[in-house]
Formats: structure tokens, C-alpha cells, sequence
């Protein structure tokens, strides 16, 4: 790994929290970046779901500079990668493994964060590259699965997505994950249409705190 990319997947490590954002528009992520800055989530991670999803993230660039650790969601094609790290995205995530879009990641130097599911899935993708592994969709596995795959695989690095809320995200931490993703359950879609960036900071403070716990119990 590039020191670029230890010290991004690093800075993942110490953030904890990433936050998905799949906005209805793109004129609302200088709002939610805001938010979740002044409750401590860092890492944000704008999909490509999200309408002129790389114009956005050029535009959370400028705004915030090195405030936030921005990255994109979603990546299926090489030029995907390739577009949103110009814009200013530092890693790169994806819904399932794919050998060609980690290559354009890591010509970057950024972090590639690719999807897998089973423990087989999971070790082809470190083995393909990626920087962190993200454990998709992990709704249904629970904390006790990383314990599970760490066992034997210690050296993996793990982000659990799909699930995860404030209540359970010291769990995963505590069971072996470098960071959680969250998604409404840390952005609600009724809070953004509401405009309502204070319950998203509260939600934010409410995942770091969680975070910050359970890493202080696990010492």
C-alpha cells in the first residue's frame, strides 16, 4: 500500500464513521457536510445515486478543504473512479469487487473500498487490492460475523454497511470493523427535506460518541 492510501485508509480508521449520502439533489450536500462536520463524521461518501454526484463532491471540496475526507459511492466503471478522484473524492467505493475499477483507484493513489458478502469474496478482494473491505449488505449478518471472519483472517479490514445505526455501530467496532458506513440511519431523508441539520448533527455525535466508547472498552 502507497502511503497516500495508508494514510487515507488511516484517516478512515480515526474518522469511524462514514457517512453514505444518496441526496435527491446535489444542491443538499453542503447542508448535510455541514452538519455531520459540526457532529464529527469526517468521512463522507457521496453516491453516484445522487444527481451530478461529481460535481458535488468538487463543490463539498471547495467549501470544506481538508475538513472533510471525501469520497464516492457506488463506483461500477473505471471512469467513475477516475472523474470523482479529480473532483476530490480520496476513496472509492463499490457494491461489488471489480479488478479494473481498483486499478483506476490505486493509479490515483487513493483508497479503494470495495464490496464482497462471503468470507471467500471477502479475501479475494484483499487479495485484489482492496484497502478496506466493505461488507455489503451487512442488515442481516450482525457484529458477531466479523468475529467470525477475524478469527482466522486477522489481517483483513473491514467496513460493515447496510444496518448499521448508532446503536449497534460499538458493536461492530468493538467486533473487529476499522470504521462503520452509515446511511439513513445517520442522514434521514425526513430530516434533510425538513431541513433539519441540527438532528443530523445530534445523530452525528451520537455514532462518533458510540464510536469513541466502544474503541475506549476495547483497550
Amino acid at each position: 500500500m502507497s502511503s497516500a492510501r495508508a494514510d487515507i485508509v488511516q484517516r478512515l480508521g480515526a474518522a469511524g464513521v462514514v457517512a453514505v449520502l444518496r441526496a435527491e439533489s446535489a444542491d443538499e450536500l453542503a447542508d448535510i457536510a455541514n452538519a455531520l462536520l459540526d457532529g464529527g463524521v469526517s468521512a463522507i461518501e457521496v453516491t453516484t445515486t445522487t444527481p451530478n454526484a461529481v460535481s458535488g463532491i468538487a463543490q463539498l471540496r471547495e467549501l470544506f478543504g481538508d475538513r472533510a475526507l471525501l469520497g464516492v459511492g457506488t463506483v461500477l466503471d473505471p471512469k467513475t473512479a477516475h472523474d470523482a478522484i479529480a473532483a476530490g473524492a480520496r476513496f472509492v467505493v463499490s457494491p461489488t469487487c471489480d479488478a479494473q475499477v481498483i486499478k483506476a483507484t490505486h493509479a490515483a493513489n487513493c483508497a479503494s473500498i470495495p464490496g464482497a458478502f462471503t468470507p471467500s469474496e471477502i479475501l479475494s478482494a484483499h487479495r485484489g487490492g482492496a484497502d478496506v473491505v466493505k461488507v455489503f449488505p451487512s442488515t442481516a449478518l450482525g457484529p458477531g460475523y466479523f468475529k467470525d471472519i477475524l478469527a482466522p483472517l486477522p489481517f483483513l479490514k473491514l467496513m460493515p454497511t447496510g444496518g448499521v445505526d448508532a446503536t449497534n455501530a460499538g458493536a461492530w467496532i468493538k467486533a473487529g470493523a476499522v470504521c462503520v458506513g452509515a446511511g439513513s440511519a445517520l442522514v434521514p431523508r425526513d430530516a434533510v427535506r425538513a431541513g433539519d441539520w441540527r438532528r443530523i448533527t445530534n445523530l452525528a455525535e451520537q455514532f462518533t460518541a458510540a464510536v469513541r466508547t466502544a474503541r475506549s472498552e476495547s483497550k
